[in-house]
């Protein structure tokens, strides 16, 4: 398992959010309190937007928490809207193709959680993504797999009905393996305009979600609270996606199992 942290809103400096606060990210890569591993050094990553339509990415395989570039990088550059990531594996190669956040054009995706058997449908996830994509798996994991298929299948257009088709393609496959769980699934994304989170789990155990504003005026997404303050954060429940573009969330129910046919 993996966490992650977002934000969205007046731009701020990246460490503001993943490396000041009390339980930090970057604190969260050695020790994370609501993951399965308590560790996530496995490697890191962070997209950022700025005046440009594709985000800045910065990734690399050492743990977050041992390397004094991503510290300076994040006291330095500040931003709009970014995604930061720290990986453990959950079975593919540790490199900095498997990294997260990976990032096509203008949209940028992270993900926390697993797919059932993976090793045995990796072929199947391939064939998933369209040949006009596949220039882009730089990788072998089934986040980025899964990024791209849903970007093949209409993300551009319509996020909750390509994420939810594609998660019931990577849980129909999944459940072939027999192994579980079939899907776990946290993601966050973002086009450079909306960030987007969803959670949903084949089974009860999707993995978790918070967000809360800011007093800077923004919104932070995370899978673990940074702070001791947890009355603050609001858990984002099992089988919703929500976007934030400004305003307040907007809320959708994510049921990949009864997945919105192709516009």
């Amino acid at each position: 398992m993996c966490r992650w942290a977002a934000y969205i809103g007046p731009e701020v400096f990246l460490e503001d959010i993943l490396c000041t606060p009390e339980h930090s990210l970057i604190h969260q890569s050695l020790s994370a309190s609501e993951c399965k591993t308590a560790t996530n050094g496995d490697g890191f990553g962070v997209a950022w937007y700025g005046t440009r339509d594709e985000p800045g990415i910065f990734r690399d395989t050492l743990p977050a928490w041992s390397d004094g570039n991503l510290r300076s990088i994040a006291r330095q550059v500040r931003s709009r809207l970014f995604l930061g990531h720290v990986r453990a594996s959950t079975g593919t190669a540790t490199s900095r193709d498997n990294c997260h956040p990976f990032a096509v054009g203008r949209w940028s995706f992270m993900h926390n959680g697993q797919v059932g058997g993976y090793d045995q449908i990796r072929r199947d996830a391939d064939m998933l993504i369209p040949r006009e994509l596949y220039h882009h798996r730089r990788g072998t994991s089934d986040s980025e797999a899964l990024f791209l298929a849903a970007l093949g299948d209409g993300l551009d257009t319509d996020p909750l009905g390509a994420l939810e088709r594609t998660a019931a393609t990577f849980e129909e496959r999944a459940r072939s393996t027999g192994q579980r769980p079939h899907l776990r699934l946290s993601a966050c994304l973002s086009d450079g305009a909306r960030l987007i989170a969803l959670r949903h789990a084949s089974d009860d155990r999707a993995p978790t979600v918070y967000y809360r504003w800011l007093e800077a005026g923004g919104w932070a997404v995370v899978s673990e609270p940074y702070d001791a303050d947890l009355d603050g954060w609001t858990v984002l429940e099992p089988g919703q996606m929500m976007t934030l573009n400004g305003g307040p969330p907007r809320f959708h129910t994510f049921r990949p199992n009864a997945a919105r046919p192709a516009a």
